[in-house]
């Protein structure tokens, strides 16, 4: 299934990594996207509410003179409010699929996993609850419909569905209630929902780039100019509708109660449900060692802190006695041992040769020590113009192609986990012309901001920095590259680069 998902997702990713470029390609910020989405619409929404009239007769009325004697504002408010409402659901279900697909929900990563299935059960009677208000002829079957599953569920004692029995059975304050959940219940849990779902995280991407937010608001005002939302005729409960324009987005599983019973569609979205919560340990994640913290080298600097995507580091008092005022905590129930710490440490240093490589803080799993071994095994291979090193993530899809094309690599556990230093050391110790990292391109990290702090570090805008005196044009950054070709293809062509640029020193 995560293969099928990671094909899908290049397939739908190969067009829009040509459009756009890798910081503002829109499957990079899906959680994001989806979450400014739901500010469109929760605006939109407080415009509409000051012409919306809560009444069995007023709240078609009120939403016709909006699409038509209002449609240059009120009408395109009404549009943002329905496409945006549509375009969160895509994003949303997207944006589980790349978690899937990409082995990002397991381990130590469950929580955020477990916390974002309320956030899909919040935004359907959100969505739901709006087609309510509209009480045109789709309102009226999602209604009768809705209350047909809802007095499936034992905890109601009087039928719902009897409300819409007659015109004259139902209420002006069924629009009040409606209302209320609509713009005030069910938002104020969705926003809670979100800040449960990202407080885990370190720099959680709550917006996504700047002009990534305009370009997409102004898709959808194109979309609503171009296709404004329209009512359909006005419901009628003496009458069933005999052809709905329907919303496949929201209301997929509304066919099932009539073609099955309410008692079995609420048994298949439970069944769902309970597999997406339980996916996490269906098998559990192989959870790795986290980092550990060697106080004789650790000097208090937070860097490691500060880049943890996870929140996993902290900041105490010193402990043994020594002049800095802090050191480092590792949580081992949030560290999901991807080295950025690593990277981050000053301390990591491969030109130590004094003493025992042991940096301030460490992975068990691919230590700075093992690191430079590897650099130096792999490096050896290497021959003619053109010598570049290789480093690869471990398990991507970039690793698998170089592995099975025989090319030679050092592994690591994220782009991240190399500190600076380290491609100091082997440029200038000649251990390589040239170095290509390939990590992981098109759809992010795996560890959410190995990739940014890399670029970051080495474009000398983020600490450890490199330094001055190496040449960034000899460190290729295949993520960042034009996605023409794979990692193999961008590899030749970066070897080529490495030639020419050899020859003309040499004339």
């Amino acid at each position: 299934m995560q293969k099928a998902g990671r094909a899908g997702l290049a397939i739908l990713n190969r067009p829009l990594s040509r459009a756009f470029p890798h910081s503002e390609n829109p499957m990079n910020h899906l959680g994001s996207l989806t979450i400014y989405f739901c500010w469109i619409v929760l605006i939109s929404g407080i415009w509409l509410i000051f012409f919306f009239r809560t009444s069995v007769s007023g709240a078609f009325d009120s939403l016709e003179y909006l699409s038509r004697e209002q449609w240059y504002l009120g009408g395109i408010m009404r549009s943002l409010h329905r496409y945006a409402s549509d375009a969160a659901i895509v994003l949303l279900l997207l944006h589980v699929v790349k978690e899937f697909s990409f082995d990002r929900y397991r381990s130590k990563r469950w929580f955020s996993w477990v916390t974002g299935l309320p956030l899909v059960w919040m935004l359907f009677p959100l969505g739901i609850t709006g087609y309510w208000l509209v009480w045109d002829e789709l309102a009226q079957y999602v209604a009768i419909t809705s209350a047909e599953l809802l007095d499936r569920i034992p905890i109601f004692t009087d039928s719902m569905a009897g409300n819409f029995l007659s015109d004259a059975a139902l209420s002006d304050r069924f629009f009040t209630l409606m209302a209320f959940l609509h713009l005030v219940g069910l938002p104020i849990f969705l926003v809670f929902g979100i800040w449960l779902h990202v407080f885990r995280l370190s720099r959680p991407e709550i917006n996504p780039p700047r002009r990534l937010m305009a370009g997409a608001l102004i898709a959808m005002l194109v979309l609503s100019l171009v296709f404004p939302a329209q009512s359909q005729d006005k419901a009628d409960l003496a009458l069933a509708a005999q052809t709905l324009k329907f919303d496949w987005f929201y209301l997929h599983s509304y066919p099932l109660v009539q073609a099955w019973s309410p008692g079995w569609v609420w048994m298949l979205l439970i069944a769902i449900s309970s597999l997406i919560l339980l996916a996490p340990w269906l098998p559990p994640g192989k959870a790795q060692k986290p980092a550990v913290v060697s106080l004789d080298n650790c000097n208090g600097c937070k860097r490691c802190a500060d880049d943890c995507p996870y929140g996993a580091i902290t900041m105490a008092p010193r402990s043994d006695g020594n002049s800095y005022l802090h050191e480092a905590v590792v949580d081992a129930n949030l560290c999901v041992s991807c080295g950025i710490c690593v990277g981050a440490c000053p301390t990591a240093t491969p030109f130590r040769i004094r003493s025992e490589l042991v940096p301030g803080i460490d992975l068990p799993a691919r230590t700075a020590s093992e690191l430079r071994v590897a650099i130096g095994k792999v490096s050896s291979t290497l021959r003619g113009e053109g010598r570049a090193l290789v480093f690869a993530c471990r398990g991507s899809r970039e690793a698998k192609r170089l592995s099975a094309a025989g090319e030679p690599f050092v592994e690591v556990e994220c782009m991240g986990q190399i500190p600076p230093s380290y491609f100091d050391y082997v440029l200038s110790r000649d251990h390589a012309d040239g170095i290509f990292l390939a990590g992981c391109a098109d759809l992010g990290c795996r560890f959410r901001l190995g990739s940014d702090w890399t670029r970051q570090r080495i474009g000398r805008t983020r600490d450890p920095r490199l330094r001055k005196r190496i040449d960034d044009s000899r460190i290729s950054m295949n993520w960042q590259e034009s996605p023409g070709g794979n990692v193999l293809q961008r590899l030749v062509r970066f070897r080529a680069a490495l030639k020419r640029a050899a020859d003309e020193g040499v004339q």
